[in-house]
């Protein structure tokens, strides 16, 4: 029998978005695993908000929209909003009612940034990884350390001398993209910035290649499944990854037993793995044979050393998800301070799309 195509409207209708939800889908899981850390951050939320005045957004209901738009490469904030409009599964994953209305996106812009003050991106990576269920799949042990270029929002035509001086002025009637003549001007960090982001720099990878305005993301990792355990992300320097590097294994080191720390050859100088030897930390790093090895016998003899340089090509993992999926290859944000927390809250996002198979399997 053919089914009836007239629109028949209902008064009322009730729709339990519980139900709308299938049983086995990953974002129960994630969601589980993400109130568990939300709750433990109560605390922290309290500090960051006045008792008096109109109530503001959850912050709870912040970061799972902001989950939701690393899960789904959702790319601006504008975009968000009108998918939490249409989708029921986005509605019952950040905590909506059907009939709840949706905030404006400039509205949840602004108060997502009031999380910046709390540090609130890192405090919530942190209370994922100490659940019992996510704490037994760690190692305290061996861990793996990395960093990744993050390109800035900003333009190399935002670059204008420090002094002030107008340099290669841009030709008249350009429009909003006006053609900017570079040739024959010489640019660096001491004496060019941008303007559009002043806390970007200039960078690049290698000899020949291409200088760009960008950050460095660093991230430490476990070496037994492969999650994120801590990020920083700093400005460009030769030593900013080492730095880094030291400034997330120290607290880890305050143990009698040593710890091992993978990393790539960028890593492999003698100053960097006296200081790792000091605070009690074997360096499980790749050997630069180019420039002479500060890695010597008494490391490399043993079969973990091998082990360790296998597994910490894993960190490029999350780095690759980080950038395709989570839409950090060319942040959105300005500023060292926002970009930082868009990038613990994308490591955070990529330990949880891993975690529901991992406690599974465990």
């Amino acid at each position: 029998m053919r089914g009836s195509d007239e629109r028949c409207g209902s008064l009322f209708s009730y729709v339990d978005l519980e139900k709308c939800v299938p049983e086995g889908h990953p974002l129960r899981a994630i969601r589980e695993i993400t109130n568990a850390a939300l709750s433990e951050l109560s605390v922290d939320f309290e500090a960051i908000y006045v008792p008096l005045g109109r109530p503001s957004i959850p912050p709870e209901k912040l970061l799972r929209a902001s989950l939701l738009q690393a899960f789904y490469s959702i790319r601006s904030e504008r975009q968000l909003m009108e998918r939490l409009e249409f989708n029921l599964l986005f509605r019952w994953f950040v905590g909506l009612g059907i009939d709840d209305p949706v905030w404006d996106h400039s509205v949840f812009s602004k108060n997502r940034d009031r999380l910046l003050e709390g540090e609130i991106a890192a405090k919530f990576l942190a209370a994922v990884l100490v659940q019992p269920k996510v704490k037994q799949l760690l190692s305290s042990d061996h861990f793996s350390v990395d960093g990744t270029l993050v390109e800035a929002w900003a333009s190399m035509k935002s670059l204008k001398p420090r002094d002030g001086s107008g340099g290669n002025e841009p030709p008249a009637g350009g429009g909003r993209n006006e053609e900017v003549d570079f040739r024959g001007e010489k640019r660096s960090n001491q004496t060019h910035v941008s303007t559009s982001d002043p806390d970007a720099m200039l960078y690049r990878k290698g000899s020949g290649m291409e200088a760009k305005l960008c950050f460095i993301g660093h991230a430490l990792m476990e070496n037994r499944h492969g999650l994120f355990v801590d990020t920083r992300l700093t400005r460009v320097s030769g030593r900013a990854e080492r730095l880094a590097a030291l400034d997330m294994i120290e607290p880890r080191a305050d143990r009698p037993e040593a710890i091992t720390l993978g990393g790539d050859k960028g890593f492999d100088a003698a100053d960097f793995v006296m200081e790792l030897r000091e605070v009690n930390v074997t360096p499980h790093i790749a050997r630069n044979t180019s420039r002479g090895s500060a890695i010597d016998g008494r490391t490399t003899r043993h079969p973990g050393y091998a082990i360790s340089l296998r597994i910490r090509k894993r960190i490029e993992e999350g780095f690759g998800w980080m950038k395709t999926i989570a839409g950090l290859r060319k942040t959105k944000y300005r500023g060292l301070e926002k970009v930082g927390w868009s990038f613990t809250l994308a490591a955070a996002a990529y330990n949880l799309i891993r975690l529901p198979k991992l406690i599974g399997a465990a």
